[in-house]
């Protein structure tokens, strides 16, 4: 029988009587991402998901590698299937894990018996099992508690099947679950790790970046493409939304305070990305800001801020440190392209010594010298819509 790959659902086993509207967004994105890699047929039984390759020509190893990054699953193994048997399934064990038994020093089997008609139990299965193991790993040594290597074996409805020990699965909920919501993309390391965070709650993304030329170059949009690429291994394909922010900045130079340009700034952007929320239908907005990090994200700076909001503001990294938010950025992927030397428009006009604890009359006192409603239209006028897809997709 074939090698196949085995995901073992997380926190959607604990759904109540919408459990299988879960279960069935996670096998259709599944089934998505798998694409590229073949023909796979998905299906659902009794908290696990199988993915059975359908050809010969199947890429097993990329789609074990992109069933790691979907939210939604716990755990991932490959696994033979072998007919239900107790002969059967220790011939199985000793042809498809020969090497990692030949390597280990102590091991052990155990069992899981989701098919009840099966005539030995768990603990015999096990037993049986471990005992020809034994039998053909002379030095091999049993220890239940700590093994080196621990030998699976599950009796469900359609077959048997055997594997060694599970990888880690990217947890969370199946995109698609949790509503849309727009995230705001810098070119940063915070941005991409609060998209990715919120994503793993089931949130479909729709991703905005402000690109302000001459001030920010073609590199700097280009870095911004690549670490929308980078999040597709994990958020799937999404819509970033290009929008022009060089006539508002050069307008809040001219007739604002310089120790308040950073917030009048910040303001304009929750303002568009709102904009952009409502046409796409996006329930919330996304940042990657952290508390005390820099002037802007002190708590009056934020309140500031979400003033021009009526929508949600989800703030998925606020009370992380930066080395945290740094070692997650290096497990996603995105810390290499986000250090890249290339300025996004937040650092664009950077006041000497910003405002770190503004007063909200004030800023709308100095936002009257400001034709905010003109601006607003010609920035929404000029976004730039591009698809991001996953690697290997169109």
């Amino acid at each position: 029988m074939n090698e196949i790959i085995l995901l073992k659902l997380g926190e959607v086993v604990l759904k109540g009587l919408n459990r299988r509207a879960f279960e069935d967004k996670l096998t259709s994105n599944i089934r998505r991402r798998l694409q590229h890699c073949g023909s796979f047929q998905v299906y659902s039984k009794q908290s696990t998901i199988y993915v059975e390759p359908q050809g010969g020509d199947c890429d097993l190893d990329g789609a074990f590698t992109a069933c790691k990054q979907i939210f939604g699953v716990i755990a991932v193994t490959r696994a033979l299937a072998c007919p239900k048997d107790k002969d059967a399934i220790f011939r199985c064990a000793k042809a498809y894990l020969d090497q990692e038994l030949r390597q280990a020093k102590t091991f052990k089997v155990e069992t899981k018996r989701s098919d009840k008609r099966f005539p030995m139990n768990s603990m015999e299965i096990s037993q049986y099992v471990g005992g020809l193991l034994h039998d053909a790993y002379p030095h091999l040594k049993v220890d239940v508690h700590r093994p080196e290597l621990c030998v699976h074996v599950e009796v469900r409805e359609k077959a048997a099947y055997v594997h060694g020990p599970s990888q880690p699965g990217a947890g969370g909920l199946p995109i698609g679950m949790g509503g849309t919501a727009v995230s705001l993309l810098s070119g940063g390391i915070d941005s991409p790790v609060s998209s990715y965070m919120i994503a793993k709650r089931g949130v479909q993304l729709e991703l905005v970046h402000f690109f302000s030329p001459p001030y920010t170059s073609p590199l700097a949009r280009e870095k911004v493409e690549k670490l929308a690429r980078e999040l597709t291994a994990w958020c799937g394909r999404m819509k970033l939304h290009i929008v022009p922010f060089t006539e508002i900045q050069e307008a809040i130079r001219a007739a604002c305070p310089e120790d308040h340009f950073t917030l009048i700034m910040r303001r304009f952007m929750m303002r568009l990305a709102e904009a952009v929320a409502r046409r796409t239908g996006a329930k919330a907005l996304v940042t990657g800001e952290c508390l005390g990090q820099v002037a802007s994200q002190t708590m009056d700076a934020l309140t500031v801020s979400d003033e021009v909001c009526a929508l949600p503001v989800l703030r998925p990294v606020i009370g992380m440190d930066k080395e945290e938010i740094v070692r997650l950025a290096r497990k996603i992927g995105t810390f290499e392209t986000s250090i890249l030397p290339y300025e996004d428009c937040c650092t664009v006009f950077t006041p000497r010594h910003p405002k770190t604890h503004p007063h909200l009359d004030e800023v709308r006192e100095y936002e009257k010298a400001l034709d905010i409603q003109g601006l607003m239209e010609r920035a929404l006028a000029g976004v730039e819509r591009i698809t991001i897809a996953m690697e290997g997709q169109p």
